[in-house]
């Protein structure tokens, strides 16, 4: 047995709540552990003053009956003791549903047509359609949102496409990924993927 066992053996011992094997084991601790044997000795003397404190007639019951007469300890939410236990868990789960939120606030917000690139000098848009020409070479990424689009010519780039429709023609050519999202989650993905692109783009 350690020492941090037989302590709050030794309380429940003085207390009277010890069963028979238990006592055995604590006796046989206090005999070879000089350091608890003496810790017993003063606890045993401060109960013992502790009782001679009492004044008489009071009934040996009078602890028992004073916890059974407070109120019930409120037993706390298994949530809220998970949180407790782990705020960094719970800061992220924050914010994923703050996150989550925006990007769907965002994402029923569109409809608009938007258009987003480093190089859109050769870029046509009529109505919601939006053109690369043939001959015409578009440098750089091609983003485009609630819209058609139409390649004809070249992107030196990656070519995303939000929530429209992509035609290449025959004549295309694309040096970088095509990205084509129609769904309100593989646009979140596309969304997260972006910030942390942009997160180790600057941490470097």
């Amino acid at each position: 047995m350690k020492c941090k066992e037989a302590l709050p053996l030794m309380h429940d011992y003085l207390d009277g709540d010890l069963s028979g094997p238990e006592v055995l084991k604590l006796k046989e601790h206090l005999i070879g552990c000089t350091d608890c044997h003496a810790l017993f000795k003063q606890l045993e003397r401060t109960d013992a003053m502790a009782r001679a404190l009492l004044p008489a007639g009071v009934p040996d019951d009078l602890t028992e009956r004073i916890m059974k007469g407070l109120p019930p300890v409120k037993k706390r939410n298994a949530w809220t003791q998970w949180i407790r236990r782990h705020p960094a868990a719970s800061v992220a789960v924050v914010f994923a549903a703050v996150m989550f939120a925006s990007f769907m606030s965002m994402w029923n917000q569109g409809g608009e047509l938007m258009v987003k690139g480093t190089d859109l000098q050769d870029v046509i848009i009529q109505g919601d359609t939006v053109i690369v020409p043939e001959g015409h070479t578009v440098n750089g990424n091609l983003i485009v949102q609630s819209g058609k689009l139409q390649v004809q010519g070249d992107v030196k780039g990656n070519l995303v496409v939000i929530d429209g429709s992509l035609n290449l023609a025959s004549t295309a050519h694309i040096s970088g990924q095509i990205t084509h999202v129609d769904a309100a989650f593989g646009w979140i993905w596309y969304k997260l993927g972006e910030l942390v692109h942009q997160f180790t783009s600057s941490s470097k």
